[in-house]
């Protein structure tokens, strides 16, 4: 049984983007770039996609992946990829990593970097990704997650306003962005999904902040790459530029 799992959730009905799994990059759906690319973690023992749609399982089967089908009641990618865990009968330590299926431009690295620093931190259920933000107007805007660090590496807040506040603008304090890819140890997985969502979950609409309300620890590593979520037709066009270059 694998011990190290990467699990891909993808729904096809996308307020903003409908069909987003299946739109062409270079003449090959988002969905396989991800996949590709996903591949070729060095860490990685399975590779999974977890759809309801049909259109993406047909998709998938034809470039070789594997894919499973999961419900369609899910409200989040973390959800679907807790019932895949489920359906592929994964111990409680095995490490289930989730990653979007938006994200055309990820890194292997990303992938690695997320599985050792959970093998080697037994304390810690659950780690994610952050990159030094340079980028002024990604400050301000509610879409670019930003994320706080502990002297160990460990979440204090996510927001979708920027953090930490500056009184002193004369030394101002690294920025974060949080990047949307996570691990878990898949025991910790199935007892997130169970519960409740918090206060500070609803009022900024991030799922992560669960885990941080409930007291679990979440581990940041500070990756040097950055990636870009396809959310919307501009981000589409954006990407295509920047895969053209």
């Amino acid at each position: 049984m694998a011990d190290v799992v990467g699990i891909i959730p993808a729904r096809y009905d996308s307020k903003r983007l409908p069909g987003k799994p299946l739109v062409l990059l270079h003449d090959r759906p988002m969905i396989q770039h991800v996949y590709l690319r996903a591949a070729q973690a060095a860490t990685l023992e399975k590779l999974v996609v977890a759809t309801d749609d049909t259109r993406i399982q047909k998709a998938v089967a034809q470039f070789g992946g594997e894919v499973l089908m999961t419900s369609r009641e899910h409200l989040s990618g973390t959800d679907r990829v807790a019932e895949a865990a489920r359906k592929l009968m994964l111990t409680d330590d095995a490490i289930v990593v989730n990653i979007q299926g938006d994200e055309p431009l990820l890194r292997a690295e990303m992938i690695d970097s997320l599985v050792r620093n959970l093998q080697g931190n037994s304390d810690v259920p659950m780690a994610t990704l952050a990159y030094q933000e340079t980028d002024k107007n990604d400050l301000t805007d509610p879409g670019v997650v930003k994320v706080v660090l502990n002297a160990k590496g460990r979440a204090l807040y996510f927001s979708r306003s920027p953090i930490p506040a500056v009184r002193d603008r004369s030394s101002p304090p690294p920025y974060f962005k949080h990047l949307g890819f996570y691990g878990y140890r898949n025991g910790f997985l199935q007892k997130f999904t169970k519960l409740s969502p918090g206060v500070l979950e609803k009022l900024e609409k991030l799922e992560q902040l669960r885990a941080l309300e409930h007291g679990f620890s979440i581990s940041v590593i500070v990756t040097p790459f950055d990636s870009i979520s396809i959310d919307t037709p501009e981000d589409l066009a954006r990407v295509r530029k920047i895969m053209e270059q």
